[in-house]
């Protein structure tokens, strides 16, 4: 805009010239900015496709990733399983052990309980010799 106000303020001979370089000029600008639009929308059309993988070596390169992923998931889930088995088995053991060691105890007890009657029945019994050997 600048330059054109400069072209109108100059002689009318020499006017024209410069008026068709500034026509031509504006027309080379309004190319380049198509240009310049064109290659920046192809750009961005570029790097999209590059981030989402559109060609075709992404998706070998995706499917080769899945099948990874899922062999990995696959053992993953082999280990939690056989670990989860082994957490079943180690609880069972766990309860069975217990359960001998409630019925080891009730052992004790009545064994206990019998020994402290057999200790009563043998003081009254030694009660009642030491009164046998006075008479």
């Amino acid at each position: 805009e600048q330059m054109e106000l400069e072209v109108r303020e100059i002689p009318p001979q020499s006017r024209g010239m410069y008026s068709s370089r500034m026509r031509s000029y504006k027309q080379e600008m309004g190319k380049l900015e198509a240009d310049f639009k064109r290659s920046r929308i192809a750009y961005s059309d570029e790097v999209r496709n590059e981030l989402l993988g559109d060609d075709g070596n992404s998706s070998e390169n995706q499917r080769a990733h899945l099948l990874d992923n899922t062999e990995r998931l696959e053992r993953s889930s082999r280990r939690l399983e056989a670990g989860y088995q082994i957490a079943v088995e180690t609880e069972q053991i766990g309860q069975e052990m217990l359960e001998n060691l409630s019925h080891d105890r009730e052992k004790i007890q009545r064994a206990r309980e019998r020994l402290r009657e057999t200790d009563a029945n043998l003081g009254k019994s030694s009660r009642i010799l030491t009164g046998m050997l006075r008479r």
